[in-house]
């Protein structure tokens, strides 16, 4: 696999373009044997450096008569177009100088007078195979003779692909099928040249869900855009990987790279267009975030806290002193990441599902027209005060060391004193803890709500007393 980087569009070819494009394919975990980084047999990767060299097989082409001088106006060309456009025609360029007498066209171009160099599309059908769509063949009639070499001197990419691939000794083009059109000038280039033409396969039309071409309207379109949102790379390699392609032998869906790379074959792609679901995305996405380790997720997660205000960076300036996170942290917060984790379907979704740890609102709690079922229960009163006594005076709560036994211990006190059991016990304490009556499990939740509390957060976590507390206090307003 060759990294070639095709910049001979100088206007919208920057460094840093390119920076980001690299960066996108590592991150994604994609790699290549040749390329700008790490060199090759076939130097320069970049199309910017090799510039000489598609101006000396330009003049081969114009020397051997493939190739003709075209001094037509861009004036000249747009009035063709639209003259054919309103004859209902294809607007393709009419070839009126390919008539022009080759002595004469070197005499015009040596005083100087602007002119682009063009193929002589050849007299007959252009023919080549797609291993997607199989035999395809093209009149010469609808194919346009294509510029090589603007005016200016500059190369085009239909060109400069052709003399790349084939010196480079490129086997497979694999592109989409947006590129089917330039396929036939690039086969005739490469017969002009006199090169074996390589095997090319089109790949399918990516849609969105209103089957309309995916588009930035449609949501996120780009790896920058994937990544940001907290998809992890082999989640979105794979779903790529089954767009236009089926593995042999059923319905399985979930493949590592190793194993995408054992399946893959070309002879399974499918020519018919492929509907980008994003809710397939997630689903893989989701299953791939349960298989990592948790500390491998630690800084990327940690970056989606500090992105939503709810922890600093390491390291960054606050108001005086430098912000550091506190002794204990990274351990507390791979707790916050196991008990939340498992609820979320992209990592930028983690701040909101932990929300219940960092923004404790009572009164939010008491309005939320969700709990109002709950807090009308008949027994809820009874529960939500022996709760409230029972926490307020128990003296590890008041230091917020609350323990798991001891919070079962105070749990088990009020069943007895309330004869309530189930949803009736547990969803009014849960609500007066988390501002939900629904939510995770208390044995993992409570050491978290007890040592964050202790932590010096920016945003600080209370601890199981300083919610009951609040929400006697909110209650009896």
């Amino acid at each position: 696999m060759v990294l070639r980087i095709e910049d001979t569009d100088v206007e919208r070819s920057e460094a840093r373009f390119e920076d980001q494009l690299i960066a996108d394919l590592k991150w994604l975990g994609l790699d290549w044997d040749e390329g700008p980084d790490i060199g090759g047999p076939y130097t320069p990767y970049r199309q910017s450096d090799r510039l000489d060299l598609y101006r000396e097989h330009a003049q081969r082409l114009l020397d051997e008569g493939k190739a003709y001088l075209c001094f037509c106006t861009e004036a000249e060309l747009q009035k063709e177009r639209e003259q054919a456009l309103s004859e209902q025609r294809q607007a393709i360029y009419s070839g009126k100088c390919r008539m022009i007498d080759p002595g004469e066209a070197s005499r015009r171009q040596a005083a100087r007078e602007a002119a682009a160099i063009r193929l002589r599309i050849p007299e007959h059908p252009i023919r080549f195979h797609d291993i997607v769509r199989g035999p395809v063949e093209f009149s010469n009639e609808v194919v346009s003779d294509p510029i090589i070499l603007r005016s200016n001197g500059m190369p085009v990419y239909n060109y400069v692909v052709v003399i790349d691939d084939a010196l480079m000794k490129i086997t497979h083009v694999i592109r989409g099928d947006d590129h089917l059109s330039n396929t036939p000038k690039q086969v005739a280039l490469y017969e002009a040249l006199g090169w074996p033409v390589p095997e090319f396969a089109h790949l399918s039309t990516i849609l969105g869900a209103d089957r309309e071409r995916l588009s930035k309207r449609h949501g996120a379109t780009s790896i920058a855009n994937f990544r940001d949102m907290g998809v992890l790379p082999e989640a979105l390699m794979n779903y790529l990987a089954l767009l236009g392609w089926a593995p042999s032998g059923g319905t399985r869906e979930i493949f590592s790279r190793e194993e995408l790379i054992k399946e893959f074959s070309l002879e399974r792609l499918t020519p018919s267009p492929a509907v980008f679901d994003m809710e397939k995305l997630y689903w893989l996405n989701r299953h791939y975030i349960k298989q990592r380790p948790v500390a491998d997720l630690y800084q990327q997660a940690l970056s989606f806290f500090v992105r939503a205000g709810l922890l600093s960076p390491p390291g960054e300036s606050g108001q005086g002193a430098s912000v550091m996170l506190p002794a204990g942290f990274r351990e507390w917060f791979l707790k916050v990441l196991e008990l939340r984790l498992p609820a979320v379907d992209r990592l930028d979704q983690l701040p909101e599902r932990a929300s219940l740890i960092f923004n404790y609102d009572a009164n939010a709690a008491l309005a939320d027209p969700d709990n109002a079922e709950v807090l009308n229960w008949p027994h809820t009163d009874a529960v939500i005060s022996r709760f409230t006594f029972k926490i307020l005076e128990n003296e590890s709560a008041r230091a917020g060391q609350l323990t798991p036994e001891e919070f079962r211990a105070i749990v088990n006190h009020v069943k007895a004193e309330t004869g309530t059991k189930g949803k009736e016990l547990f969803h009014p304490m849960r609500l007066m803890i988390t501002g939900s009556h629904s939510g995770p499990d208390f044995d993992k939740l409570i050491p978290i709500l007890e040592e964050g509390s202790r932590l010096q957060l920016p945003r600080h976590v209370l601890s199981v007393f300083e919610r009951v507390q609040a929400f006697a206090k909110a209650r009896t307003k």
